[in-house]
C-alpha cells in the first residue's frame, strides 16, 4: 500500500503498521489518537479485536468470529452435500470461512449424514453431534450446548439436526456470527428463503464456505471480513442506512 502511495506521489505515511505488541499500545489508539485516525482496522486474536470493539472512540471495521455453517436442505444431493461441507471444513480449518456447524434436515438425515459423516471421519474431523446425529453415526461424540457457539478453528465440527428450513435459520440468527452461511439444496425458493432471512455478510446456494474471501470476490488482498455494519458517509437518506451482503449461487463448487 506504501509503495503504491509512493507512486501515485501520495505522502506513504498516510497508511502505517502500528510497530508494537505492547497491548497498552490498544488503548492508546482506542482513546487518544480520535483527531488523527479516521479508520483502525483490528487484526490479531479474539480477545484483542474484543478489546477494539468494545472500548473504540474511532472508527472500527470489526472483524471478529466466523461461526460459519452449511445447512443441507431436504432437497440436497448427497454427493454435493459430502463435497461441499468436506471442503467446508477441512480444506482450512483455521480460517474464519471454515464451517464450524453443519444443519441437516431431519427428512433427509438419514440419507446425507453417513456420507457426510464418512467423509470428515476419513479426513480426520472429530464429528460432536445431537442425539439423532449419534444415532446415525456411532463415531459422533454428544455436543452440548456450547458447541453451538463455538469457532474450533480445527479438525471438529457440530452436526444437528433441524426439523424444517425456519429451524435452520432460527439456529444460524441464534449461535452465527453474521460471516458466512451456505445452504446446499436442489429447491431455489429454498434457497431464496434462505438468502433473504439469514443476515450475514455472505450467504452461499451449492457452494462452500471457503470462498469467503476478497480475493476470491475480485477485491484484491483481503483486510478482513466485517461482520458488522459500516455505513455511508456525508448524506444519509435510506439507501445509505442500508447494509448489504453477498449472494452467490453455485452449482457444487469447492475452493481448491
Amino acid at each position: 500500500m506504501r509503495d503504491g502511495l509512493n507512486a501515485a506521489g501520495i505522502d506513504a505515511d498516510a497508511v502505517q503498521m502500528v510497530p508494537t505488541t505492547d497491548r497498552s499500545a490498544v488503548g492508546y489508539l482506542l482513546s487518544s489518537m480520535g483527531e488523527w485516525i479516521d479508520v483502525l482496522v483490528p487484526r490479531g486474536g479474539k480477545g484483542l479485536i474484543k478489546r477494539v470493539q468494545d472500548e473504540a472512540r474511532v472508527p472500527v471495521i470489526g472483524h471478529l468470529e466466523g461461526i460459519c455453517h452449511v445447512y443441507l436442505h431436504e432437497a440436497a444431493d448427497a454427493e454435493m452435500a459430502r463435497d461441499i461441507v468436506l471442503n467446508a471444513k477441512m480444506r482450512r480449518t483455521g480460517i474464519c470461512g471454515a464451517a464450524e456447524t453443519i444443519l441437516v434436515d431431519r427428512s433427509a438425515a438419514k440419507r446425507l449424514l453417513p456420507g457426510v459423516a464418512a467423509a470428515l471421519l476419513d479426513a480426520g474431523c472429530e464429528i460432536r453431534g445431537d442425539d439423532t446425529v449419534t444415532s446415525i453415526v456411532p463415531q459422533a461424540l454428544a455436543a452440548n450446548e456450547t458447541d453451538w457457539a463455538t469457532e474450533y478453528l480445527d479438525a471438529i465440527v457440530s452436526i444437528r439436526v433441524v426439523d424444517n428450513i425456519d429451524q435452520a435459520i432460527a439456529h444460524i440468527s441464534r449461535y452465527g456470527s453474521g460471516h458466512t452461511e451456505s445452504i446446499v439444496t436442489g429447491d431455489v425458493a429454498a434457497a431464496e428463503q434462505f438468502f433473504r432471512n439469514v443476515d450475514s455478510a455472505i450467504v452461499l446456494q451449492n457452494a462452500s464456505t471457503q470462498f469467503a474471501d476478497g480475493g476470491e470476490f475480485g477485491m484484491g488482498a483481503e483486510i478482513g471480513i466485517a461482520t458488522g455494519r459500516v455505513h455511508a458517509r456525508g448524506p444519509v437518506g435510506a439507501d445509505q442506512l442500508t447494509s448489504y451482503k453477498y449472494v452467490v449461487r453455485g452449482n457444487g463448487q469447492t475452493r481448491p
